[in-house]
């Protein structure tokens, strides 16, 4: 009974209750010895039982059959995907860019485009994080997908992509972000029909679930606001036909297949929930004087560490914009960061690069490596008038995480790892201290 299109509940973290047929839900009791209609009570744990309340991730699911209901599984074709610890080649502090992902020529769905540039840390033992693109052309067919390693953090590219959930329906483009809890099921549609590409970057999160970030001085206020956050209502599947269902489980790609979809979810209540966040809606913060502040205040979502103040990843975007600073140098500075930053574009042009980093591609710099606006960048801005002027017709995000990010050895060798990115920043010239004012 999936609906034709997507409905949502708004609020990030929220405690939500809802039901595709009426009287699905149980009142009061969570697993009643008997569930309304036969269904089957099941709980969703994103987070340890004994969590503080406010850290506690989990929802209640009432089920037409239980999940457990399956076959034992069986590896499943790795293809081009790799999980941390990321042991493919050494890791590297040089600067590395890439073309965009090429939209694949045979037909390829979600999973079977699925390719990991990176990551660090462990999925086994929850820390650090995952990075993958994909490129398809066909919607997922008789075959779900699940991560029970970490959380999805999905960044639509090109084309309208539907993530089909155990919880409902979330429909997303360009623009869009989708957040899919660990353990969770879906497929991937493509519902401009077979042969429309789609294409896209994750963010496997090992560690602690994204949540939205303290505002601190910023007040009560700005960046992404909860109520901007779509959760689907209840929808689900009555289908009888052979399903597979795709896991990734400690690194590596398992199988199974059951009797029947396992999108069966009649109802559900709970805050382990996935979602999605239109990036139009974050209010962005800036100065209003000068100087250029921190990219921090990009950060819609976080998933912090032991470490306070320290990310395990965050998810920083630059959207959109106004530039009023005076006597300011606008694009980003030159920098060298503690945290390793992995970047990608989903539209437009980026700031800081005047070519080369085109929508699809993506680009890294390792802890510590020296980065920042290429030179026609620097020229331009150096040389501009500083009024007011909005950056418009563009969306760039970046992945930032506390340890290096070691690339698989696919990414180090693929045809669309740009050689001479290192160029971009030869040819400045060296400054005159002879020269006053």
């Amino acid at each position: 009974m999936t609906q034709d299109s997507a409905q949502y509940l708004t609020g990030f973290g929220n405690h939500f209750a809802t039901e595709a047929v009426p009287g699905a839900l149980p009142v009061a009791r969570n697993s009643p010895q008997k569930t309304p209609m036969g269904l089957y009570a099941e709980q969703l744990s994103g987070t340890a039982f004994t969590a503080p309340r406010s850290e506690n991730r989990r929802s209640w699911l009432y089920r037409l059959r239980p999940s457990a209901q399956h076959p034992a599984y069986v590896p499943f074709d790795q293809g081009r995907v790799r999980s941390g610890p990321f042991t493919d080649a050494p890791p590297s502090p040089n600067r590395m860019r890439w073309d965009p992902l090429p939209v694949p020529e045979t037909p390829t769905d979600w999973v079977e485009g699925l390719v990991t540039y990176g990551g660090n840390g462990d999925a086994e033992t929850q820390g650090g994080a995952g990075i993958h693109l994909y490129a398809a052309n066909r919607s997922m067919t008789d075959r779900v997908f699940y991560c029970a390693d970490g959380e999805l953090l999905i960044v639509p590219q090109l084309g309208r992509q539907v993530f089909v959930t155990e919880l409902g329906r979330i429909e997303a483009e360009a623009g869009h972000i989708v957040v899919i809890p660990r353990g969770v099921r879906f497929r991937v549609e493509c519902p401009d029909g077979e042969g429309a590409p789609i294409r896209g970057y994750v963010c496997e999160n090992y560690g602690s679930p994204f949540r939205l970030p303290d505002l601190g001085p910023i007040g009560s206020n700005g960046l992404a606001n909860p109520r901007d956050f779509e959760t689907p209502v209840a929808a689900f599947e009555d289908v009888d036909r052979p399903t597979e269902c795709v896991q990734k489980f400690a690194g590596r790609l398992w199988t199974t297949t059951f009797d029947h979809s396992p999108i069966d979810v009649v109802a559900w209540h709970g805050n382990n929930t996935p979602c999605r966040y239109d990036t139009a809606r974050f209010n962005t913060i800036g100065t209003v004087s000068f100087d250029h502040p921190d990219p921090s205040i990009f950060t819609v979502l976080t998933s912090p560490s032991d470490t306070p103040g320290t990310a395990n990843v965050d998810f920083v975007i630059f959207p959109p914009r106004w530039m009023v600073a005076e006597d300011t140098f606008r694009p980003p500075w030159f920098h060298r960061n503690v945290m390793s930053e992995f970047m990608g574009l989903v539209t437009g042009a980026y700031d800081a690069k005047e070519g080369g980093f085109a929508p699809g591609g993506a680009s890294l710099h390792n802890c510590m490596s020296g980065h920042g606006p290429d030179q026609a960048s620097y020229d331009k801005a150096v040389a501009a008038e500083l009024k007011p002027h909005k950056l418009d017709n563009t969306l760039a995000f970046m992945f930032e995480t506390r340890w290096p990010i070691r690339t698989t050895d696919w990414a180090q060798t693929s045809p669309t790892m740009q050689l001479d990115y290192d160029d971009v920043w030869t040819g400045f010239a060296k400054g005159d201290v002879s020269l006053k004012g």
